[in-house]
């Protein structure tokens, strides 16, 4: 499969631009009007100036920021990072000194409000423990800023609709940091996909697991922790992007055993099913305690692909087998991080709709609230029942 680089222009390509840039010359060389004046569109949306970088507030400064985030930057084209917020004084400072931020341009969570009167911050990234993420998107929208969040968007429906409404109200875009939308190996899965290269899919299987081990931000149900919102959000939002729609219904199980301090506040697994209105069916599974496994598969009529280490940062390996037996496919690899934030920088620049807006949060928000359910009650639950 060729890869998804825009091609190089053809020479008839480029000997057309350069005879309609000569024919320009020549034209205002004599002084003739290349547009009527009264013709000329007063909302014309002019481009930023070439090499210009929004600034980037990254607020928490924790292993995620540290050692994904924030190194991404040295190789965006529209982002630098302008601001550190964290309750960690020194460390704040030893951050500010590598990547050259200025020290009055370092809050923390007590005067975080202050970044309203920093015109050197464009977007804020919200790098926080999952209960903390609706409030400070809230607050950062009324600062006047713009937002990417980390999955999963928050603990709640109700919080990720008040994200939504305070960054609209704001009139500010708000991503959620799904950077999957924007990698090569699960775009090619969507293509597929919807060119029907294998015929109509019917079934998905997901799973994302992990071995967590405490210390762990992720085991504390107070700071909104759990295998679900954590890697389980991976699973569900592969299923949607991948099938293009909503599911329908789900049916869910969950394991929290009582004899493992770790799972004390938060389940080890969670493993449901899943259908959709097209009559796909998906089965996922998530967990804190099990050996690393991160892939999905999707069956089709006439073949099935699928990606190993599909949710990871990088190492991603996509095969496919068909009539003609199993064969894989590459990609050149690039920075996750890098995409999404350059993507976010450009969306704000141009005014543009981010991939992942804070509806797509917002729907799996919803749907997760359904597993939990289901899980809880022991039965299948109905999505808008």
């Amino acid at each position: 499969m060729a890869s998804h680089e825009t091609p190089d222009v053809t020479r008839r390509h480029f000997l057309t631009a350069a005879g309609f840039m000569a024919s320009a010359t020549i034209l205002q060389a004599a002084d003739v009007p290349l547009t009527s004046p009264d013709k000329d569109r007063p909302n014309l949306k002019i481009p930023p100036p070439a090499g210009k970088k929004l600034g980037w507030a990254i607020v928490g400064l924790g292993s995620l920021a540290a050692n994904q985030i924030m190194p991404a930057f040295a190789l965006c084209d529209k982002s630098r990072i302008s601001a550190l917020v964290s309750g960690h004084p020194d460390k704040a400072k030893k951050f500010a000194a590598h990547y050259q931020v200025d020290p009055k341009s370092i809050y923390t969570y007590e005067n975080f409000d202050s970044i309203k009167d920093n015109p050197d911050i464009d977007v804020v990234y919200i790098v926080l423990p999952n209960s903390m993420h609706a409030e400070y998107t809230i607050r950062a929208a009324k600062a006047g800023k713009h937002v990417m969040c980390e999955k999963p968007m928050c603990v709640t429906v109700d919080e990720a609709k008040q994200m939504i409404d305070a960054c609209k109200q704001a009139k500010r875009k708000l991503m959620i940091a799904y950077r999957l939308h924007l990698e090569p190996y699960n775009l090619a899965m969507i293509d597929l996909v919807r060119k029907g290269t294998y015929g109509k899919v019917k079934y998905i299987e997901a799973q994302d697991c992990q071995d967590t081990k405490p210390p762990n931000i992720r085991l504390s149900k107070e700071l909104g922790g759990g295998p679900l919102g954590d890697v389980g959000v991976y699973c569900l939002n592969a299923t949607r992007y991948i099938t293009g729609e909503e599911p329908s219904e789900f049916s869910a199980v969950s394991y929290q055993p009582k004899d493992v301090p770790r799972f004390a506040e938060v389940p080890e697994s969670v493993v449901w099913t899943q259908t959709f209105p097209s009559g796909i069916i998906a089965t996922c599974a998530c967990s804190f305690g099990m050996h690393g496994s991160k892939r999905y598969r999707v069956v089709c009529e006439n073949g099935w692909f699928q990606l190993e280490n599909a949710f990871g940062y990088s190492g991603q390996r996509m095969q496919i087998h068909d009539e003609k037996g199993l064969h894989e496919v590459t990609f050149g690899a690039v920075d996750h991080f890098q995409k999404e934030i350059d993507h976010l920088s450009d969306c704000v620049m141009n005014d543009k709709e981010p991939c992942a807006p804070g509806e797509e949060g917002l729907a799996d928000m919803k749907a997760m609230a359904l597993i939990e359910e289901s899980a809880r009650m022991g039965r299948t639950v109905k999505a808008n029942a």
